[in-house]
C-alpha cells in the first residue's frame, strides 16, 4: 500500500514539528512548510535525514504548489502567542485568510483532507466556562488581539465554507493552552516567560493580579488528540485542552517551587482585552475520540523545564529573534 503523504503547514513551529515527528512515527510521508517568521529551522533539523520528510522555505499566504499526491494538509501556519500578533497584525490576518484560502484550495485541487488548528481565542475573554464548543465566544474584533482572534474565526467560517459548499473533508481543532520542548523561550506566553525568568534570576511577572487561569495542556497529549481528529468522521470543531485549570499566581508558586529559585512575584497592568478565565470543556473529544489528557502537570512541567534548562546561556539571555521587517507588508 502506498505511504500516505501529507503537508504541515507552520512545520518548524513548536506544534508544527511535533506533528511533523508524530506523522513521520505513524508512517506517513511529510512535507513541511514554513516562512521561519517565527518558526525554528532547528526544530525540524533531527528530521533532514529522513527520506520521508521534505522542507519547503514558503509562505503560504501566497500560491501554494505541491507536485504529487496530497493524502492530507494541516495549517498550523499562524504566529500564536501576543509578542508576535501585535508585531506582525497584517501577517497574522493574511495567514489567516489567504493562508487558509490557498490550503482549501489545494486540497480540493489533491482531494485531500484538510485539519486546521484553531484556538481557544475564538472564544475570547469568555462569559460562559467552561468553554464549550457552541459558545460564540466574546471577541473585540478591533482590539490588539482581535488580529489572531478574528483571523482564526474567519479560518474556521473557511473551512466550514469548503466544507459544505465544496463536499471538501474538513476537520477543526481548538487548541488551548499546550506547553512542552521547543517553546520559544520568550514569545510572550505565562509558561516560558515564568521558566526564564526563574533560570535568568528574575522576578517573575504577573500581569493583572494573579486571579485570571490557564489550563496546560503536554504537547505529547495535544498531538494525540489531534490525529485522532484528523482520523475521526466530526466536521464541526473539537476542543482539545486540559480541564484542570489553575490561577496564573498559583502558576508562578509552582514554578518557584519546580525551578528551586527563590524569586518573587511582581505584578503588572493586564494588556487590554486579556482573557480572564481559560478553561476547555471536553466532552466531546472524551464522547467522539475517546480522548483525554494523561500527563500531569507536575510531570510535564519537570520535562519542559530540563529543556530550557539545556539551552545554552546565549539562548536563555538573548532578545526573542526577530524576522518580522521583511514580512511586514
Amino acid at each position: 500500500m502506498a505511504r500516505k503523504r501529507a503537508l504541515v503547514t507552520g512545520a518548524a513551529g513548536f506544534l508544527g514539528s511535533h506533528l511533523c515527528d508524530r506523522l513521520i512515527a505513524d508512517g506517513m510521508e511529510v512535507i513541511a512548510m514554513d516562512n521561519l517568521i517565527t518558526g525554528r529551522i532547528e526544530n525540524l533539523e533531527h528530521l533532514f535525514h529522513l527520506e520521508t520528510f521534505s522542507f519547503f522555505h514558503h509562505d503560504v499566504s501566497k500560491f501554494i504548489h505541491i507536485p504529487g499526491d496530497l493524502d492530507y494538509i494541516l495549517h498550523f501556519a499562524s504566529p500564536a502567542s501576543p509578542i508576535d500578533y501585535l508585531k506582525i497584525p497584517i501577517q497574522t490576518l493574511k495567514v489567516g485568510s489567504l493562508g487558509i484560502h490557498n490550503c482549501l484550495g489545494l486540497a480540493r485541487a489533491k482531494k485531500a483532507r484538510v485539519l486546521i488548528a484553531s484556538t481557544s481565542e475564538v472564544y475570547g475573554d469568555p462569559t460562559v466556562h467552561p468553554q464549550k464548543e457552541d459558545y460564540w465566544g466574546n471577541v473585540n474584533p478591533v482590539g490588539p488581539r482581535g488580529v489572531y482572534d478574528e483571523a482564526k474565526r474567519f479560518q474556521e467560517a473557511m473551512t466550514m465554507a469548503y466544507h459544505t459548499y465544496h463536499g471538501l473533508e474538513t476537520r477543526i481543532v481548538r487548541i488551548f493552552n499546550t506547553y512542552g520542548p521547543r517553546m520559544r523561550l520568550n514569545d510572550g506566553r505565562v509558561l516560558p516567560a515564568f521558566i526564564g525568568q526563574a533560570l535568568r534570576g528574575e522576578d517573575l511577572t504577573i500581569f493583572g493580579d494573579g486571579t485570571q487561569t490557564r489550563s496546560f495542556c503536554f504537547v505529547d497529549d495535544l498531538i494525540e488528540g489531534i490525529i485522532r481528529l484528523l482520523h475521526s468522521d466530526c466536521v464541526d470543531p473539537v476542543n482539545i485542552g486540559n480541564p484542570d485549570e489553575i490561577t496564573i499566581a498559583e502558576f508562578a508558586e509552582e514554578i518557584i517551587k519546580l525551578t528551586g529559585t527563590n524569586q518573587k512575584v511582581v505584578y503588572k497592568e493586564l494588556p487590554k482585552d486579556d482573557p480572564k478565565q481559560r478553561q476547555p470543556d471536553i466532552s466531546k473529544a472524551k464522547d467522539i475520540l475517546n480522548w483525554e489528557p494523561k500527563v500531569h502537570r507536575s510531570e510535564g512541567l519537570k520535562i519542559t523545564y530540563e529543556y530550557f534548562k539545556s539551552l545554552s546561556k546565549e539562548e536563555l539571555f538573548k532578545k526573542e529573534h526577530n524576522n518580522f521587517e521583511k514580512y511586514i507588508q
